[in-house]
């Protein structure tokens, strides 16, 4: 059992009792594994109470990752501006230690623009992830899953996009031979699928499979000092492929699960993981798919990693995953339509009530900045729900200058470890030299049969002139045929003879 006396704590914001008197809302450490939730419409405050618990967990020494959607979280890695009404905040929820300085930050891109590159290998994601990522039927996904046991039993490397296309040509060619072992190989199927890589192609995803491959621990480090780096991916040209983006997320997340090892309950997690925009994760996901996120999310908390899921709406969290969710910030939602009154409620319902006022009625009435939070206390029990201001972040509200980015990517951990690519040998490559040594195999045999056919030809010519007879020649055969007596040869000898002496 957690000794609660002397837990550590983020500091989020304060309620204010029935004298006026601020008192402080905290997110406990040792209960932070044990997931969240942050919503509220549009400009309500969500990006400030992500960087807000991003900021308390790296002062505590805990790794965070989070996706940067508008391009303004990106202002942790720089102090804040003093503004009058960022101290007015402070002094009004008792926040005595306000000041203003940057986080340890390493910014990430997928693409390679905004931040270091972020690869994986088309192994690694699999064929799950990959079916999800392209939105494959049963017969496509069943083709690719033959397709990555072909080539686990090959020994064909999968790292690209060009290997995993050069796989599948490899597999439309030799579909009859591999029929009886692995069953009916649609060559109309594959090309489903080929087609289906064009599009990933397209929206960028070339640049996401390949080599060097992230480790893992990179998102997992932290300063000499003991803060904990905030690692922030760009992703606001990700987002205009938001099937890469959930998947990417999906896959990151399972990778931290089959590589962490268990650690029960920490006294703090080991890194915390913020989906923003999470209803893309499930919009239109299979059921299989949103079971597997349901599994993992329930599991990773015994790696000792934190997930928070970020959105609009806690409609868009399927109840399976809201049901493991702990701590939540929630901000203001409207109530206008019969979806967003359904919202609101089912909001309020997630809380552990407070007497002193209607959940539900609130959570339409906040304003910006404000939120109805709960975080989990002793034992894991849910805190009763206090509307509370969130305080003041001491980094920078915003977005950072080019130039800054240029910076912190210098300064970072990881800096030169993924920004040149790798390209070593693989399916493609090996493929490629199989198909050119069958070219030469049917080139060398296609000229050995036209040479055989050449000498048969060859030889039938001169059979044919050693054979030939002149018609004299003929015409003695003919009396010989004809004659078959020994006189007959005879006079046919002699006849022969006297022709030869007059000539």
């Amino acid at each position: 059992m957690k000794d609660d006396t002397n837990m550590e704590r983020i500091f989020i914001g304060s309620a204010f009792d029935d004298d006026g008197k601020p008192v402080k809302q905290w997110l406990n450490l040792p209960y932070a594994n044990r997931h969240g939730l942050i919503t509220g419409a549009t400009g309500t405050g969500k990006t400030v109470s992500l960087q807000i618990l991003a900021e308390g967990f790296s002062d505590a020494g805990v790794p965070v990752f989070a996706a940067d959607v508008k391009g303004d979280l990106a202002g942790v890695s720089q102090p804040g501006e003093p503004k009058d009404f960022l101290f007015e905040r402070a002094n009004r929820i008792g926040f005595d230690d306000y000041d203003f300085r940057g986080f340890p930050t390493i910014f990430w891109d997928l693409f390679g623009e905004q931040g270091h590159p972020v690869r994986t290998t088309i192994s690694e994601m699999g064929p799950l992830m990959l079916s999800r990522l392209m939105d494959l039927t049963e017969a496509q996904e069943g083709a690719l899953n033959i397709a990555f046991r072909i080539a686990d039993e090959e020994g064909l490397l999968l790292l690209d996009l060009e290997d995993l296309q050069a796989l599948l040509k490899d597999l439309a060619e030799r579909g009859k031979e591999l029929t009886t072992e692995y069953g009916n190989i649609d060559k109309r199927t594959i090309g489903a699928i080929q087609r289906r890589l064009l599009v990933l192609e397209e929206q960028g995803a070339e640049l996401f499979f390949g080599e060097p491959a992230l480790d893992i621990r990179d998102f997992m480090r932290t300063t000499r000092d003991g803060r904990g780096y905030v690692n922030i991916l760009a992703a606001d040209r990700l987002m205009r492929s938001p099937r890469l983006y959930a998947t990417f997320l999906l896959w990151l997340l399972s990778e931290l699960f089959e590589e962490l090892p268990e650690v029960g309950d920490p006294d703090r997690p080991k890194l915390v993981f913020f989906f923003d925009e999470a209803h893309l994760l499930f919009d239109e996901a299979p059921k299989a798919l949103v079971e597997k996120i349901e599994q993992v999310v329930k599991l990773i908390r015994s790696k000792g990693v934190g997930v928070f899921f970020v959105t609009q709406n806690p409609l868009d969290v399927p109840d399976g995953v809201l049901a493991q969710l702990g701590n939540r910030v929630q901000h203001a939602l409207r109530a206008y339509t019969p979806r967003e009154q359904k919202a609101v409620k089912a909001a309020a319902e997630t809380f552990r009530q407070n007497p002193k006022f209607d959940t539900a009625e609130v959570i339409t009435q906040l304003g910006v900045g404000e939120a109805l939070v709960s975080t989990l206390e002793r034992k894991g029990v849910p805190s009763m729900v206090q509307r509370t201001l969130i305080r003041p972040p001491r980094s920078r509200m915003g977005p950072i200058t080019e130039a800054e980015r240029r910076e912190v990517i210098r300064n970072s951990p990881v800096y030169g470890l993924y920004d040149e690519e790798v390209d070593r040998e693989s399916a493609y490559e090996v493929l490629k030299k199989r198909a050119e040594e069958l070219e030469r195999q049917r080139a060398e045999e296609e000229a050995r049969k036209e040479a055989e056919k050449a000498e048969r030809a060859a030889a039938r010519s001169s059979g044919r002139r050693s054979t030939r007879m002149s018609t004299t020649e003929r015409f003695i055969r003919s009396m010989v045929g004809s004659i078959g007596t020994q006189l007959g040869r005879a006079i046919i000898r002699g006849v022969l003879g006297g022709i030869l002496r007059r000539r």
